[in-house]
């Protein structure tokens, strides 16, 4: 229902106005009346009607003046206006403040019904497009679009100066003015294998990026095949509370589901410039690594590795650091960025240990075997890897380090040519499912991901590194030029094209087809547009 507030002077006018039309009937309540514009200012404040009825002469504020200040402080109200002088200069006043109907007294039942349809279909219509304009932007934007994952690994990588960035930013749409910032990083990992789909680890992940939207400052961006990052942006004074509602947020939608899922999150330090954004980024990637040596902590702070007396707890008494399914996972699941940290934390925690020819010597069978088990597990050739492998040093500690870096790259680079492989594979699995399901209305990335049996989150990295463009935008290619091909080739109606290419809604396949192809379906028809 849509609410209506009336304002006339003359009380029997009024009163015959308010009890003359059936409002329900017509989709609108009655919301408030007022005398003058005096009276009525601070009820349509607070009513926020969606019409306002107002007469134009009237003491102490007339209409226009009244009308004036409404348009300015609620501008997505809809004014018709009551006059009793057929003077072509209110007219023209009433048409510059956007007045949306303009009717002459006396007015009957029939023309303020009409009215107020007019009125009415004009607000839905609004409605619907804003509707549409949220739903487009969602559909072409969220969290996957190429084009912000660019920008983002510039931004953090400190390839762009400070104007620039605003500039990209604004090309964007994003709003990236504030007092200070931070970077939260999170990964969400099937425990099987990371391009394996999963439908707990797919819920979890689209539950999240629902749940950061409810929040403007957090701005999320896709990381690598495995983690996301939050740029959180706000008062210098809150952006701790807003970095640990971040952490928090995570931690309550992952508990409970690290049976299926390995979850992580890494928190950054504050700051109050852009241009350390590369900093901050690289603080939050560094506590990150450290998933691979505690596995079983999901919220990692960059206090964490500057406390070194602290993470020492890992240290040679500790067994936990000798445990051989640690370097297996890290072949596994870590980044060749994350090799350098990985490395120096797993030989500091050892300590003096190293200094022992023998400890040496079965530290370097350990890297070398678990590396071999680590790339059978894999599906990777043992015998390939074990040629790839470097000679052992043992002769001091520092080789040895020098060696198990070595080790770790190997194995990783050699893990990474097959995924390389896969993911071309893959992407070529999922183009030819759109390509035979892109008319079906409730194609989205996880039908596809599940369908060639591949992780979402994968699936979304490797599609838009090999293509250059986001799933989405590449639906709707090939959705908008099947789209022009039946308005140029058959005589079938928008709405039908729309069925045929995927829109259940044609309006919103209009708005569709208008934002990517510049004119509307009816005006490509008749050849007013080339494409």
């Amino acid at each position: 229902m849509l609410k209506v507030f009336l304002t006339e002077d003359e009380r029997l006018v009024r009163e015959g106005l308010r009890d003359m039309i059936p409002w329900e009937q017509y989709g609108f309540v009655f919301a408030g009346e007022a005398s003058d514009g005096e009276m009525a200012l601070p009820l349509v404040r607070k009513i926020k009607p969606d019409v306002l009825i107002t007469d134009i002469k009237m003491p102490f504020m007339d209409g226009l003046a009244f009308s004036r200040l409404v348009s300015k402080e609620l501008p997505a109200t809809k004014i018709i206006i009551l006059s009793g002088y057929d003077d072509f200069a209110y007219a023209q006043q009433a048409i510059e403040l956007h007045v949306d109907q303009y009717l002459l007294k006396p007015v009957t039942r029939a023309s303020m019904i009409q009215a107020l349809e007019q009125t009415k279909a004009r607000i839905e219509e609004e409605r619907d497009q804003q509707d549409y304009r949220r739903r487009f932007v969602r559909e072409s934007q969220e969290y996957e679009h190429y084009a912000r994952r660019v920008f983002f690994e510039k931004l953090v990588g400190g390839e762009l100066p400070v104007p620039e960035i605003y500039e990209q930013a604004d090309r964007l749409e994003l709003e990236l003015d504030a007092e200070a910032y931070n970077i939260v990083l999170f990964t969400l990992q099937p425990k099987e294998n990371i391009t394996a789909y999963s439908e707990q680890s797919a819920a979890l992940q689209d539950n999240l990026l629902q749940d950061f939207l409810q929040y403007p400052d957090f701005l999320v961006f896709r990381g690598s095949a495995l983690s996301y990052a939050v740029l959180l942006k706000g008062n210098r004074g809150q952006i701790e509370t807003m970095t640990r509602r971040c952490a928090e947020l995570i931690e309550q939608r992952c508990t409970g589901a690290e049976a299926a899922v390995d979850w992580y999150v890494a928190v950054g330090t504050p700051t109050e410039r852009l241009s350390s954004l590369p900093r901050c980024y690289a603080a939050a990637n560094h506590a990150l690594a450290y998933r691979h040596l505690m596995p079983n902590t999901h919220i990692l702070k960059t206090e964490m590795t500057e406390r070194s007396g602290e993470l020492s707890a890992y240290s040679a008494a500790d067994q936990g650091r000798l445990d051989p399914t640690l370097i297996q996972r890290f072949i596994q699941n870590g980044l060749d960025t994350e090799i350098e940290d990985f490395t120096n934390e797993f030989f500091d925690g050892l300590g003096e240990a190293c200094e022992s020819l023998m400890f040496r010597h079965y530290l370097l069978l350990s890297a070398r075997i678990n590396a071999l088990a680590a790339a059978e597990k894999l599906g990777l050739e043992r015998e390939e890897l074990a040629k790839r492998l470097p000679q052992p040093q043992l002769d001091a500690p520092l080789k040895l380090r020098s060696y198990f870096t070595q080790v770790l790259r190997c194995a990783i680079a050699m893990r990474d040519e097959k995924t390389i492989r896969q993911g071309g594979g893959i992407v070529d699995s999922a183009i030819e499912y759109i390509d035979l399901h892109y008319t079906e209305e409730n194609i989205s990335l996880n039908t596809v991901a599940r369908a060639i049996n591949v992780s979402t989150n994968y699936l979304s990295a490797v599609f838009s590194q090999k293509m250059g463009l986001s799933f989405v935008e590449y639906l709707t290619q090939k959705r908008m030029a099947r789209a022009r091909q039946l308005l140029r080739q058959s005589g079938k109606r928008s709405g039908e094209v729309a069925a045929e290419v995927g829109y259940r809604d044609p309006r919103y396949f209009s708005f569709v087809f208008k934002k990517t192809q510049g004119c509307t379906p009816r005006e490509y028809r008749a050849g007013e547009a080339e494409k």
